[in-house]
């Protein structure tokens, strides 16, 4: 059927503590059977499809993989939340919400300056940079749930998620810094904006000063392994 159809069958039936043996039952089909289909040995029939989107309550598109939330749903950029609320811990909260108002802030500033610079390359690679660093991150938030976590919502496999992540990043900020230097070279390219602390906070207000602030940990960050 394709690539995703698998993983996604056994990772649903895993997320919802089901054992193969209670999925095929209630699926009206042979555990073995069920098995195949999880580890992609068979494809199943368009009646089975449907019969597993309803009863795991997904729509088929999500069982295709076509689409990655469960209702099918593909989102526009108005089905987006601007931010969502992080779970407090008792000595973490603070810390954790403080972070990630920097984080969020400064990727604001970041766009917002990026809109005004068009250019597409180096938005593109600032992008790819930015999703591959959230995709890390999240991959080590899911890891911290051990075998309850099921690794089937992952295409690519750990250690090589995180290496070709990682090497991923670093083609990016080349290629960033050759569309750099490609604007720089053009008789038509758009006149660089000049960037300071006061046009930030100027421009900018709170945002700029997380933006700063992130500036400044991240510099200590890196100061430590100098």
């Amino acid at each position: 059927m394709n690539n995703d159809f698998p993983r996604i069958l056994s990772l649903l039936r895993s997320e919802k503590h089901l054992s193969q043996k209670k999925a095929a039952e209630d699926l009206g089909i042979a555990q073995a059977l069920l098995s195949h289909y999880e580890k992609g040995k068979r494809e199943c029939g368009l009646d089975f499809l449907i019969r597993a989107a309803d009863y795991y309550n997904v729509s088929t598109d999500y069982l295709l993989g076509r689409s990655p939330v469960s209702s099918g749903l593909f989102l526009t950029e108005n089905d987006i939340p601007e931010s969502t609320s992080g779970g407090k811990a008792d000595g973490f909260s603070f810390s954790s919400s403080l972070a990630k108002k920097l984080i969020i802030s400064s990727i604001d500033v970041i766009y917002s300056l990026l809109n005004r610079i068009k250019n597409k390359k180096l938005t593109h690679s600032i992008s790819t940079i930015l999703s591959l660093s959230i995709y890390k991150s999240f991959r080590l938030v899911y890891k911290q749930g051990g075998t309850k976590n099921d690794k089937n919502l992952f295409m690519v496999n750990e250690e090589a998620a995180f290496r070709a992540a990682t090497a991923g990043e670093l083609f990016a900020e080349g290629a960033a810094l050759t569309a750099l230097k490609e604007r720089t070279d053009s008789d038509n390219a758009v006149a660089p904006i000049e960037i300071t602390t006061a046009s930030l906070e100027s421009e900018f207000n709170k945002q700029a000063a997380a933006l700063l602030n992130l500036i400044r940990n991240s510099e200590n960050t890196i100061k430590k392994y100098e």
